[in-house]
């Protein structure tokens, strides 16, 4: 069987090279923006999003008990506690589609409820603060508020659905791992020194990505300003407590978690990238599909325009706080209100890197499930509001 699928990848390989349109100015073009785009997310996106992610992720599987993660965010935690923590934290993590990944993947192999991860899969791009601001101050007050309000109850209601749907096989995994927890060794470390630990790192992520303010706020400002300094010293914190508060072997466990995750994640999420830039090109660039059909097909607020707006936000990928800027442009263009919340909902939380990477974590039925879920939703959601929104104030 191995022989026959290594045999199969041959030929898939030798027929797409043999086939290939080389010579087409339009696919030309799109292989140049597949790598221009991986150039762009390489240079912007894995030193300060994504190390920093694969080292917090590394950190979750090796510090933190997994009694911990079952107690708060598993199947048999409190469903308001599970729920609101996962939901929340994505408020504080101006994260990627992508950068998410590896925290999404450390939490869930550590025990936590399938319901919860994906609300904290969903929430991590899609609700942070720093995106919420500059939606409402580019885009309007209204537009912000209806992505808050969609995106806090998306990765609610979402992470139930997925529960419900995949209860039983969930039930048998929680009973797996409420096994491993108990023949876990007990945890020796004080919480305040894994708070400290975890924030301090979170705060190195968070800093280190502080973009820069559209507007004049001087609070936004001077944290920009101070940026550099401020993930310096969290760093700072998070060195010295590798170096004093653990020992040898923790520290060489944590690297080794961290390079687990980047090896499951990074070949997938690259190939993804490149596949995203040959189709749809990079923001203001052109790919195979042309974005003149895309803004074409987004006016009004038909069901066909906002269903539209939810498949190609969620196939797409949008750097943190990119899609404000590309919305802006689209509605300059004649975009209805309807599809341009449908696109905030379902782009910044998906991404075809984003579900490849998934698929290998969770599996490709429930990976399907969940993006079907946010662009049924999305487009529901889109339609409500562009229905609304004439009665607005």
């Amino acid at each position: 069987m191995e022989d026959k699928k290594k045999f199969g990848i041959i030929i898939g390989a030798f027929l797409a090279a043999y086939f290939m349109p080389i010579t087409n100015p339009v696919f030309r073009n799109g292989i140049l923006e597949a790598f221009a785009l991986l150039n762009e997310y390489a240079r912007e996106h894995v030193l300060l999003c994504l190390i920093p992610a694969f080292f917090i992720a590394g950190a979750v599987a090796v510090f933190v008990s997994q009694g911990s993660v079952i107690k708060y965010l598993g199947a048999t935690a409190k469903k308001w506690v599970s729920y609101t923590v996962a939901s929340v934290s994505g408020v504080v993590l101006a994260v990627c589609s992508c950068t998410v990944l590896p925290l999404f993947a450390g939490i869930y192999m550590k025990g936590a409820g399938l319901g919860p991860a994906i609300a904290f899969l969903y929430s991590g791009p899609a609700i942070n603060v720093l995106a919420i601001t500059i939606t409402a101050r580019v885009l309007g007050l209204e537009l912000a508020v209806a992505r808050t309000i969609g995106a806090i109850a998306f990765s609610i209601v979402i992470g139930i659905l997925m529960h419900l749907i995949f209860k039983k096989e969930e039930t048998e995994r929680m009973n797996i791992k409420s096994n491993e927890f108990f023949t876990e060794d007990a945890k020796t470390k004080p919480m305040g020194q894994i708070i400290m630990y975890f924030l301090s790192m979170v705060a190195v992520l968070v800093f280190a990505n502080w973009a820069k303010p559209t507007n004049n706020s001087a609070i936004w400002n001077t944290i920009y300003s101070l940026k550099w300094i401020l993930s310096s010293m969290f760093l700072t914190i998070v060195i010295y407590a590798a170096l004093k508060w653990f020992s040898k072997e923790e520290r060489e466990a944590w690297f080794q978690e961290t390079w687990g995750f980047a090896q499951k994640i990074l070949p997938l999420l690259f190939a993804g990238i490149l596949i995203s830039g040959i189709l749809l090109g990079r923001p203001g660039n052109e790919g195979v599909i042309p974005s003149e059909w895309i803004v074409r097909l987004l006016g009004g607020n038909s069901l066909r325009a906002n269903l539209f707006a939810s498949v190609a936000g969620a196939f797409m990928y949008f750097a943190t706080l990119t899609e404000v800027p590309i919305l802006e442009g689209l509605i300059g263009a004649g975009m209805g209100k309807g599809p341009s919340l449908a696109l905030l909902l379902a782009g910044p939380a998906l991404s075809l890197p984003n579900m490849l990477v998934i698929r290998s974590i969770i599996g490709t039925k429930k990976t399907v499930v969940f993006v079907l879920l946010v662009i049924v939703m999305a487009t529901a959601t889109g339609m409500i509001y562009g229905g609304l929104s004439p009665f607005l104030p």
